[in-house]
């Protein structure tokens, strides 16, 4: 299915899109791109994938940029933070990088801990004190946060990342509050949408999903479109994109 996208509904905006090389973040570069948006590519190791994306998104006549950062160093977090928000003004942004280990309580160290937090929670945090300083006065900014259906139903798996998203899930509230009314705020938390890389595919994933399906990246592509265009009365959201898995125990 096709995502239905008004092709001119985010010309003159700049987007700032973590992990934006590949998979999800691949997928939200481009239909921005379709719909007329520039982006701002943050990516670590896949610079290739960068530069592919720059000229796709130039084929699709928007300006593109493209940023190497490592989220999980200090020093690579503070560098993105002063150098995103230089090429022009940014008008929302989408974190969207984050790292995904499946340990459990006793099987996770300090040092993944610490690696979760990083990623997941404080770069979405720092990146949202820059963006926000930057944004135009009269011009509505957007905060898009990437969670998971875990933020909102955690179990004793993935945990740091269940905690770390469920840290998010609390920011992005509390970040709608701190940020209004120039800045709205929402998430949107996936379930089944992409295979996870490190991992095998869980056979049974389905059978915990009330519609029994795996989402389509269309569904997410016409999400997104439809937040960085939602009037600014809509923030502080978190919406599922996960069939319903979050309703069940």
């Amino acid at each position: 299915m096709e995502p239905n996208i008004d092709v001119q509904s985010l010309k003159g905006q700049t987007v700032l899109v973590t992990g934006a090389a590949r998979r999800l973040g691949h997928v939200m570069s481009l239909v921005i791109a379709k719909a007329g948006g520039n982006i701002i590519i943050q990516y670590k190791n896949s610079k290739e994938q960068a530069e592919l994306l720059v000229e796709d998104v130039k084929q699709l006549g928007s300006k593109a940029w493209m940023i190497g950062a490592d989220l999980s160093s200090e020093k690579g977090l503070q560098q993105l933070c002063e150098d995103a928000f230089s090429f022009t003004p940014v008008s929302a942004l989408i974190n969207n990088a984050s790292i995904f280990h499946n340990q459990g309580f006793q099987e996770t160290s300090l040092f993944t801990w610490q690696e979760h937090l990083q990623i997941n929670l404080t770069a979405p945090f720092l990146l949202s004190q820059s963006f926000a300083r930057q944004i135009q006065p009269g011009i509505p900014g957007r905060i898009i946060n990437l969670l998971d259906w875990r933020a909102l139903r955690p179990g004793a798996d993935h945990f740091a990342y269940s905690v770390s998203k469920a840290a998010l899930a609390s920011m992005t509230k509390s970040m709608a509050l701190a940020l209004a009314p120039d800045i709205a705020v929402n998430a949107i938390a996936l379930g089944a949408i992409l295979p996870p890389e490190n991992e095998n595919p869980d056979p049974t994933i389905l059978k915990k999903v009330p519609l029994k399906r795996w989402a389509q990246l269309s569904e997410l592509e016409n999400l997104i479109i439809y937040i960085l265009n939602s009037p600014p009365s809509l923030t502080g959201q978190i919406i599922h994109l996960d069939g319903g898995r979050h309703l069940i125990h």
